[in-house]
């Protein structure tokens, strides 16, 4: 990935040099920022055999939530709290409708998708949420030593999720429910559990990307959920190496998978592609990624 990461950047230095510019390299790392925390929460998901399609329309929901509660003058911070709280929400019902009633990942979040869209547009009347106050922006769109509070917020969870799963007992319980639920059922571990706390955490991760997301955007509304977001997150998801058949995946490969798809959208954008060429590139990258995935699985 750093190989291919290198090699982009090389080639945006030949035909696009303005993509290297200083603004420009922060504003890709704050685009992926969002990007790469929903795709920690789909790591988590995938990790254990599943999906959640419903991520992004989470993310739409929970963000016009507070943000309704912000604009009408409530305190910024509980409008932050509520974002986080509803998107939780979602993601523990997903958890809950897959861990402990088993029914298909894949099913119940386009179900839920659907839902979360159809709510977040009702809510909103098809408007964008806004006129915030300062005082919501001042914290959220600030800056640590010149980084941006939404690129050191990624990588901090990067780093508390990698330990997480790399240390505790629930990231072992994660893995082997991953590849084998029955041998993992065999070996005590609470497979309902742990299967249901993979969708709460991807609940939360899209409740954070919503706080961060309305505060960079300046205003909340239904389109933050498109189609094209849910390619966005699993793209970065394959390319960091994370298998959908479940049971491997690193939650820092995933950070750096979302780098390199928000590079490669920027590019195209800086060289004037369509945004329908790059919904074709970024889904022949996932086919390529998932045949790589295939193969070795079955070596």
């Amino acid at each position: 990935m750093l190989l291919a990461l290198a090699a982009l950047l090389m080639a945006m230095h030949v035909y696009a040099p303005a993509f290297l510019s200083y603004r420009n390299l922060i504003n890709v790392l704050v685009q992926s920022s969002t990007l790469g925390i929903l795709a920690l929460g789909m790591t988590v998901v995938l990790i254990t055999g599943g999906i959640d399609l419903s991520m992004p329309a989470n993310m739409a929901l929970s963000a016009i939530i507070g943000g309704m509660f912000i604009q009408n003058g409530g305190d910024p911070a509980v409008g932050c709290v509520i974002m986080l709280a509803s998107a939780t929400a979602v993601g523990a019902l997903n958890g809950f409708a897959i861990g402990y009633l088993g029914m298909i990942p894949f099913v119940v979040t386009l179900a839920t998708m659907s839902v979360a869209s159809g709510v977040a547009a009702w809510l909103s009347e098809g408007l964008s949420i806004s006129k915030f106050p300062e005082s919501f922006f001042d914290v959220l769109l600030a800056r640590i030593g010149g980084v941006p509070i939404s690129v050191l917020v990624t990588i901090l969870l990067t780093i508390a999720g990698t330990w997480l799963l790399a240390r505790s007992i629930f990231g072992r319980h994660l893995y082997a429910a991953g590849l084998s639920p029955r041998a993992a059922r065999v070996a005590r571990v609470p497979v309902q559990k742990v299967t249901s706390s993979a969708y709460v955490f991807a609940g939360a991760a899209s409740g954070i990307a919503a706080i961060l997301l309305t505060a960079r955007l300046g205003a909340a509304s239904a389109n933050m959920g498109t189609d094209g977001v849910v390619l966005d997150i699993i793209s970065a998801c394959v390319v960091g190496g994370v298998s959908i058949y479940g049971g491997f995946g690193r939650l820092y490969n995933a950070a750096l998978g979302a780098v390199i798809i928000t590079v490669i959208s920027n590019a195209l954008n800086l060289l004037g592609a369509s945004y329908f060429l790059g919904l074709v590139i970024k889904g022949l990258v996932i086919i390529t990624f998932i045949f790589l995935d295939a193969r070795g699985k079955n070596k």
